[in-house]
């Protein structure tokens, strides 16, 4: 069984909502740490040096939802939606309880699941993201973001590295070392998202955003373990969202990283990758800081 991203063999499951394409890595354990990705992102966005460290303890599970990568179907316009693709595939592979890491996107589609069926989550990490009816939620018109999404002597990932770090040289250093080794996997790629995804995802951000009732109100139903992590100057999803998610999370502990942004967990691995295993591991309700 490979333990890397770089070299785990993409698998595919059929359901009955579609087919998922997923990979599964790693040492076997009681809890299965299910990746949920970005933005955008597929299987070959997250960083061999946050998956592959973590592998080293756990079995760890990547997936493209619905429409992403090689994965069948449309992309859900709301994270409710989303969240049910999750739920059959991981029905598919009938596993019971999970871990989960969910990055950004991936960490609203986590919230929903520990709401619909709270038995299917043990803990959860929630790095980069924002609780329902949080603000500033991916404006990509901001000019800080825009600037660079907008600059056509950027190519592919040169993007990200823009966006996802500080505007200062040690972490756009820490940027081009992540891009670097997103490129050691050279086969059995994912195709890279287009326009329709990042249409229909935007919509779902959009409407998560949306404040109905008592603000942050579920987020005092969800009592499981929770770590939450960002770096202090992300721009996509800011910094206020985790705060409001540590604040109202009935079991959450707050990590922030200095000098970094939204892929913090990618400049910051080792860290972070040590911190998320000692809270998995910890027999308390949180980690033991």
């Amino acid at each position: 069984m490979s333990n890397s991203n770089a070299t785990a063999p993409t698998q595919f499951v059929q359901t009955s909502k579609g087919k998922y394409a997923y990979r599964r890595f790693g040492k076997k354990s009681q809890y299965p740490l299910l990746f949920l990705q970005h933005f955008t992102g597929t299987l070959d966005n997250w960083d061999p040096l946050v998956t592959d460290p973590l592998a080293a303890g756990h079995d760890v599970i990547l997936f493209d939802n619905a429409g992403v990568g090689r994965s069948s179907g449309e992309v859900p316009k709301t994270i409710d939606d989303m969240a049910a693709h999750v739920l059959a595939f991981l029905d598919s592979l009938s596993l019971t309880t999970v871990d989960i890491v969910g990055f950004s996107l991936g960490g609203m589609v986590a919230q929903v699941m520990a709401l619909e069926k709270p038995s299917l989550v043990r803990k959860m990490v929630l790095a980069g993201t924002a609780p329902r009816g949080g603000e500033d939620v991916m404006h990509l018109q901001k000019p800080s973001i825009a600037r660079h999404t907008g600059n056509p002597n950027l190519k592919g990932y040169e993007v990200l590295q823009k966006i996802f770090f500080a505007p200062t040289e040690s972490s756009q250093a820490a940027g081009a070392a992540f891009i670097a080794r997103l490129m050691q996997r050279t086969a059995d790629r994912e195709p890279a998202a287009g326009p329709q995804v990042a249409a229909a995802q935007m919509a779902a951000f959009q409407d998560w955003e949306k404040v109905e009732g008592e603000r942050f109100a579920s987020l005092k139903r969800i009592p499981h373990p929770t770590l939450v992590v960002n770096g202090i100057f992300d721009e996509m999803i800011p910094v206020r969202n985790s705060y409001w998610l540590s604040e109202n999370l009935p079991n959450a502990v707050l990590m922030t990283y200095p000098d970094s942004g939204h892929g913090s967990i990618f400049q910051f691995h080792e860290s972070f990758t040590h911190q998320v295993s000692e809270f998995l591991a910890s027999r308390s309700a949180v980690a033991p800081y």
